[in-house]
């Protein structure tokens, strides 16, 4: 979190201005009060923001450990790195790396976005791309604060620049989770209203946040919400609301192919049409950042490190009938050898065997998935709304499932379509960071564990600790119950 090294900086500029022979007069040092000038100020900050997304511990790597391993679909490599099986085994605690690194880098992309929207709007450029570029801030900031309020709970909560080392937000208290959630609710609108549509997204600026794409992480906070204590009374009505805004644009819609999906020559829109919001990872490895996840889920035999395997619970469970997903998703051949079962969905022609470089984007919003929350908060609103089915039926025929459509005939409870939710969701979303936020949204977390995996998840381990080398640098912090 930006407050650690922020602290010991600013000690550090403390002491030495204390020593006159060290002090020497700066001529061109950028700070908020010289950069944020013009338009070109702005793009690039904004780029500065996006780009927070991109290391490996955090949206390349870190999110399918925090999102994936707690599940039924993903495991570990079981002889080295503690800190994913510890995510595996639900043996985590304050000190694990990875959960450190969800914590310190949501904060870093925070502490970016907050710098845009303090800055960016007394900037006098065209006002519709300024508005543009402080809602993809919010979009961030507002992704922030959900990915942390849904793994930790009360987080504290900061949405202006640190000043200094007198400013109280440097060693925050924590905020009630249902004040995270209204700030992340808040962030999402304004970038609903101010983020350009998808089609005036220019090659200039591929990866951008459009509307559709607050619209549709809306709806997931709504759903989210609504499975809380303090939920909102009209949270399933908004995510239903929301689902079917990005529907009725028709800007999005499924690919027909699902291997279209991850096909990396047709990431952008309009080429590709399901892909609603992604972390981008270019072509070329001297110049731009790309991606870790080939090797980390490619067997040795393709040239990868096996580091994550596919859950065999799942490899022998997941699929049935005629489903098209498996033989993309995942295998247990490396030519003519069977071999541990692996995630296959990410693959890459231009991936170089053994390199750590793939061009794959992480995917974080699509249109299969708004489909499948749209059928999510119908059957939450009104489990005898026979419509229910059609998000979920439509994501299926796109499997090759045609004959296997859902029905309240076959599917006569509310318990009954959650339960081939939950299902539905591994099969179409394997793998894609969801995996551990939907089984504690659908109340099967610990059931599905107990099944797959044969561990036993207690009520204090549907929160994450908070890291311990946060609460040792803010004794303001509190830990969460159980640690």
């Amino acid at each position: 979190m930006k407050k650690i090294y922020l602290f010991g900086a600013l000690m550090s500029l403390a002491l030495l201005s204390c020593k006159k022979e060290l002090e020497e007069k700066p001529y061109s040092i950028l700070t908020n009060t010289n950069f944020y000038q013009n338009a070109t100020d702005a793009q690039t900050a904004i780029n500065g923001a996006l780009s927070q997304l991109q290391p490996q511990a955090y949206y390349q790597r870190t999110v399918y450990i925090m999102g994936e391993l707690s599940g039924d679909c993903l495991v570990p490599l079981l002889t080295q790195n503690q800190e994913r099986i510890d995510m595996y085994k639900f043996t985590y605690g304050a000190n694990n790396i990875e959960i450190n690194n969800w914590w310190q880098n949501s904060y870093k992309l925070i502490s970016r976005a907050n710098d845009v929207i303090a800055n960016v709007p007394g900037i006098n450029m065209d006002v519709a791309t300024r508005n543009n570029i402080v809602g993809n801030a919010m979009f961030l900031r507002g992704m922030a604060y959900f990915d942390l309020v849904r793994a930790f709970g009360d987080v504290p909560l900061i949405t202006a620049p640190i000043t200094g080392i007198a400013d109280p937000n440097l060693l925050p208290s924590r905020t009630a989770a249902s004040k995270i959630y209204e700030q992340a609710i808040a962030d999402l609108k304004f970038a609903e209203i101010n983020c350009f549509t998808e089609d005036k997204i220019t090659s200039a600026n591929k990866g951008m946040v459009s509307s559709g794409a607050a619209s549709a992480l809306l709806a997931r906070v709504y759903l989210q919400r609504a499975s809380t204590s303090f939920a909102d009374a009209n949270d399933n009505q908004n995510a239903l609301a929301q689902c079917n805004k990005v529907i009725a644009t028709n800007t999005y819609k499924l690919m027909t192919d699902y291997t279209d999906v991850f096909n990396w020559d047709k990431k952008y829109f309009p080429t590709q049409t399901e892909n609603i919001f992604s972390v981008q990872f270019g072509n070329n490895a001297s110049s731009t950042t790309q991606n870790i996840t080939i090797r980390m889920f490619s067997p040795a035999g393709l040239g990868g490190s096996g580091s994550f395997t596919a859950n065999p619970y799942f490899f022998n469970n997941g699929y049935f009938g005629p489903d098209k997903r498996k033989a993309w998703n995942l295998s247990n051949k490396v030519g003519t050898a069977t071999v541990t079962p692996y995630i296959y969905k990410y693959r890459d022609p231009q991936w170089v065997s053994g390199s750590n470089n793939s061009r794959m984007n992480w995917i974080v919003l699509r249109y299969a998935d708004v489909l499948l929350m749209q059928s999510e908060a119908m059957n939450n609103i009104n489990p005898n709304d026979a419509n229910k089915f059609n998000g979920l039926n439509a994501v299926r025929d796109r499997a090759g499932l045609n004959a296997y459509h859902l029905d309240l005939s076959n599917t006569p409870t509310p318990d009954a379509f959650v339960d081939s939710l939950v299902k539905d969701r591994a099969r179409e979303l394997c793998v894609e960071g969801h995996r551990r936020w939907d089984l504690i949204r659908l109340k099967r977390l610990k059931q599905v564990v107990q099944t797959a995996n044969g561990f036993t998840v207690t009520d204090n381990q549907l929160l994450l600790p908070l890291p311990q080398p946060e609460l040792d640098a803010n004794t303001n912090l509190k830990q969460n119950t159980g640690y």
